[in-house]
């Protein structure tokens, strides 16, 4: 029981820190005057992946590479199979052509990239981790040349620059939450797996990356609710690319990892290439361009029997 409560505290301060540090980090942009396109792309993008990058590099310097894999696959399995599943059964999207031309493409590299790279000696050495970064920089590079028309504002409420001690504020808050969810979350999740006799694979692969989707999910939730298509297949995809680049780049250059769940081989990086280019065919078919409920229930009956399959 004090293992389950230490997650979710993890969690809910792994939330509302993210929320405090992008609210800072938009702010430190607009006093800053970066251009608004810059800010989406890059500052948005990192601040919302925070809770994942935090937690991945915690779990990694603590000793618990799976955790710290686990959470990052996992986490781009439930975009995909529970966020945008559920989006779509609540209200059909229409996709951007950006999806073809540049948002599938980049994450379909990044995923096959990250899998080469782990699948033959099982580590995610230093200088891969270098290659991973450089390629998500090159991306952004294209991104901010070639792809502006691709890049929603997803924030337009902050756009409003705050006081100097707020941002200040909200970005030690942030911080220190950050810190100390992904401490509690870390702890929770390492001592559920030993009570429950699971590997540290199995919890960071679902109760973990699921966690840190919360915010994802909510969002898409209330966009749905207010009928506004806030959070677009683009926001989703750009989130797996954070995280595969992001996220477990700067973490295997901070600390090389070490796969030690051959589950995570054998079975998880496959069901997360599998989802991944699932959406390439549902968003063609049967209607060009549109994703609706019966490719959310797709989705998530494919997210359920991986689960399922995960934990028995």
């Amino acid at each position: 029981m004090g293992n389950l409560f230490f997650i979710l505290l993890g969690l809910f301060l792994l939330i509302i820190g993210g929320n405090w540090l992008l609210k800072a980090a938009v702010a430190l942009s607009l006093r800053l005057a970066i251009p608004k396109i810059v800010i989406g792309m890059t500052v948005v993008s990192f601040a919302t992946s925070a809770p994942e990058l935090i937690v991945s590099i915690k779990a990694a310097l603590d000793g618990f590479p799976d955790l710290a894999l686990g959470n990052v696959v996992g986490s781009n399995i439930a975009n995909l199979g529970l966020v945008l599943a559920v989006t779509v059964i609540l209200g059909s999207i229409n996709v951007r052509k950006s999806f073809y031309t540049t948002d599938w493409p980049v994450m379909m590299v990044a995923s096959v990239l990250f899998v080469g790279f782990i699948y033959f000696d099982g580590q995610l050495q230093r200088y891969e981790g270098i290659i991973m970064v450089v390629f998500l920089f090159l991306f952004l590079v294209y991104l901010l040349r070639f792809q502006k028309s691709a890049v929603v504002d997803e924030m337009p409420e902050d756009d409003t620059p705050l006081p100097l001690y707020k941002t200040a504020l909200f970005l030690g808050l942030g911080g220190t939450a950050l810190w100390g969810g992904s401490e509690l979350l870390i702890d929770g999740a390492v001592g559920m797996a030993s009570t429950l006799g699971v590997s540290d694979r199995v919890i960071g692969i679902t109760i973990v990356s699921v966690g840190t989707s919360i915010p994802e999910l909510a969002a898409s939730v209330i966009a749905v609710m207010k009928k506004e298509k806030a959070i677009s297949l683009g926001n989703l995809l750009g989130s797996n690319i954070f995280n595969l680049l992001a996220v477990l780049g700067i973490t295997s250059i901070i600390t090389p990892i070490s796969v030690l769940d051959q589950g995570l081989l054998a079975s998880d990086i496959f069901w997360m290439l599998g989802i991944s280019f699932l959406i390439l065919p549902l968003v063609f078919f049967p209607k060009g361009l549109r994703l609706g409920w019966r490719d959310g229930l797709v989705l998530l009956g494919i997210y359920s029997i991986f689960i399922y399959m995960t934990i028995v």
